[in-house]
């Protein structure tokens, strides 16, 4: 199969559908030489298929993380230069999966907290569980996130601040230990 081809079965007119979204995660988990293909397709013209792109990069990456790996430092790049919900959601997911140094992973944080002012409530509510996910483990990165679950606690989305409610009683369960 051709990059192309690939490419061509994430096309389609209707926005609200992943399309053929699962067959390209099935061929490319199959055959891993289409990944880069896949990776290209974040930055075409079209936004329906980076959206699909990014959807099925974001499944790959659950089933292969070594292999999109390498692809780190350009996932880093579309994440940031995206201004399209759809794509900024599926990065949310996939950010925490990769490997970063300490400098990507600043750079994640920082991009992570602008999605925070994004209009779309899942954009938010991924990048709130992706900037939980990439903390520091230290004081001051979980007073940081501390911080940001409080702010979000009052956003005007329903579904934001119920992330933010049961991201901050995980994160207090988990501070709290194992109970003998």
């Amino acid at each position: 199969m051709h990059a192309s081809s690939l490419l061509a079965l994430l096309a389609g007119p209707d926005r609200r559908s992943i399309g053929r979204s699962p067959l390209v995660v099935r061929r490319v988990l199959h055959s891993p030489a289409l990944l880069p293909a896949l990776v290209r397709g974040l930055s075409v013209k079209d936004p329906l298929v980076r959206m699909r792109a990014a959807d099925a990069l974001e499944k790959v990456a659950h089933h292969l993380p070594n292999s999109v790996q390498r692809y780190r430092t350009r996932i880093l790049r579309v994440a940031e230069a995206s201004n399209q919900p759809e794509v900024q959601w599926h990065m949310a997911q996939l950010l925490p999966r990769l490997e970063l140094d300490s400098v990507q992973r600043a750079q994640a944080r920082h991009l992570l907290r602008r999605y925070l002012g994004c209009s779309s409530s899942i954009v938010q509510t991924m990048a709130l569980d992706a900037l939980v996910r990439l903390a520091p483990a230290t004081r001051a990165g979980q007073a940081q996130v501390g911080r940001l679950l409080d702010a979000a606690s009052t956003s005007a989305f329903a579904a934001v601040r119920a992330r933010a409610r049961r991201l901050r009683a995980a994160l207090r369960k988990s501070a709290s230990g194992p109970t003998v």
